[in-house]
């Protein structure tokens, strides 16, 4: 098969050789951990500890708070500290459960399932419920939710969501290599939900070793396959990646579910794998901490709820100062102005970098290039939607199209007057969405 991908997108440097070659090492959290309560999409989680509980590796800590939610659970044995508010890496301050780790990583017994394939639709479900697994891309939308959708007759692709197209970030990019053989058993678990469907794994043509590692695992599966793609970003976004895969479209008002595709993340396939067969919870994920001002870029297996500056020591801490600190990628992540945050079932990547780049830049009139309306994966004209979001013209915006944005930024990255476009636009975006909620 050959390449395939979407109009649009940019090439920005991705700077994964820095930690790509780096294997995953396990890291051992020290002290307290901190559990935000909003972890995901939805509702936040119900705590059901108190105060001066003391708690194992993998008990439930707070259960789903509404069926569009997910439980949280403990990834370390201690005692509970406190319930507050703490800060998170988006710079918000959540309810969180904060607990003490004794050091001892005591486990609650787990129920294993050997014979998968004798479990029923409805106990899948339940089980990647009760897990706590959800979207791990960023997203964090409830995967049991995703996984039942009104049609499941109608479901043709199940994609795996394998590009990783945010620059520096090599934490998929491990699993796969270290760990394949977990990817490939939870396409096949939720494939069982879907007999209609086939399993697609989509790899961008700069892993070829990926590539090559899931052909062999996928040769003699008759429903699942490995699709490469072309390297270019955002080819792991979920409309981009479905139109590579599929040829076919969605938008804002849809769900993937309504082209006959499920997307799921190399780490959500992965974590429905040990939520079914092992009875495992959420607790862990890779994590890249990555940059030209970290001393030793590395992948970590972290315990959910290690604190940011843990991971940059176990990394060796800062080679040279850091201008710029990054929660996730340089294209879609947010800006830190403090490292004292916990990481959460959706957090991949801490960036370092010794120079602030963007903000050197001098912003300049429009030239009217149409460089960003080449870059925009989506078809929409960003410069023209910046210039309605800075006057405040949201019907404006609304009426060309605004909100079919996906936030990717590549419009901000190919503009030469160097426009805050991507802001602008994703700023007027949320303001009419709470404007919607609101009546």
């Amino acid at each position: 098969m050959g390449l395939r991908t979407f109009k649009g997108g940019v090439h920005p440097y991705d700077g994964k050789e820095l930690s790509k070659s780096k294997p995953i090492k396990e890291l051992v959290p020290q002290g307290e951990l901190v559990f935000p309560l909003s972890q995901h999409i939805g509702a936040p989680a119900t705590p059901i500890v108190a105060v001066g509980d003391t708690v194992l590796r993998g008990q439930k800590i707070a259960e789903a708070g509404g069926f569009v939610s997910s439980p949280i659970f403990s990834s370390v044995s201690g005692t509970v500290k406190a319930i507050e508010p703490r800060r998170v890496a988006v710079g918000d301050m959540v309810n969180s459960i904060v607990i003490e780790n004794d050091g001892n990583m005591l486990e609650v017994g787990f129920t294993e399932h050997e014979d998968v394939s004798s479990l029923s639709n409805e106990e899948i479900i339940n089980l990647v419920k009760e897990a706590g697994v959800v979207g791990m891309g960023g997203a964090g939308f409830p995967t049991h939710v995703k996984l039942s959708p009104k049609e499941p007759e109608k479901i043709e692709y199940i994609i795996a969501n394998c590009a990783e197209c945010e620059p520096y970030l090599t934490s998929d990019y491990r699993r796969m290599m270290e760990e394949p053989e977990k990817l490939v058993e939870g396409m096949r678990i939720v494939l069982q939900l879907f007999p209609n469907a086939k399993g697609v794994f989509g790899v961008e043509d700069n892993k070829p070793d990926c590539i090559e590692k899931l052909t062999k695992l996928t040769a003699k599966e008759h429903r699942m396959y490995v699709q490469p793609l072309m390297t270019k970003y955002p080819q792991g976004g979920e409309r981009q990646l479905i139109h590579a895969v599929t040829g076919r479209d969605i938008n804002s008002k849809m769900l993937p579910a309504d082209a006959g595709c499920i997307v799921d993340n190399v780490e959500t396939l992965v974590a429905i794998y040990n939520g079914v067969r092992f009875g495992r919870p959420l607790m862990n994920r890779i994590f890249t901490v990555t940059g030209d001002a970290v001393c030793e870029p590395r992948n970590f297996s972290i315990c959910i709820g290690t604190n940011f500056n843990d991971l940059l020591e176990a990394a060796g801490g800062l080679l040279h100062p850091a201008e710029k600190m990054i929660a996730g990628g340089p294209m879609m992540g947010f800006a830190l102005f403090d490292t004292n945050v916990p990481t959460t079932k959706t957090t991949s990547a801490l960036l370092c970098l010794t120079e602030d780049a963007a903000s050197k830049y001098e912003t300049t009139a429009c030239i009217n290039c149409g460089r960003c309306v080449e870059a925009c994966p989506e078809n929409l004209i960003p410069s023209k939607l910046a210039d309605f979001a800075e006057r405040g013209q949201k019907e404006e915006f609304e009426k060309w199209y605004g909100l079919e944005c996906v936030e990717c930024g590549s419009c901000s990255f190919g503009c030469p007057a160097r426009r805050h476009l991507a802001q602008s636009i994703k700023t007027t975006k949320k303001q009419i969405l709470a404007d919607k909620r609101k009546k």
